[in-house]
């Protein structure tokens, strides 16, 4: 029994340990789309489009906007 725990415990650390990590890259921008919207904006406030859109592509459009 106890070689059965010690296994079950290192899988579950592991688990535990690589959803700690993950959670802030994949699911808190889920959830706070608000603050990302903001910090997108910011980030891309001088940037034109057009400028660095390579010739005949479509032009990036925001992903939370959507319909």
């Amino acid at each position: 029994m106890p070689r059965n725990l010690s296994t079950v415990m290192i899988f579950g650390g592991f688990a535990f340990l690589l959803g700690t990590d993950f959670y802030p890259i994949c699911f808190q921008p889920l959830m706070q789309t608000e603050e990302y919207k903001l910090e997108q904006a910011v980030n891309q406030a001088a940037t034109v489009q057009v400028d660095v859109q390579p010739p005949g592509l479509k032009v990036w459009s925001d992903p939370f906007g959507r319909k």
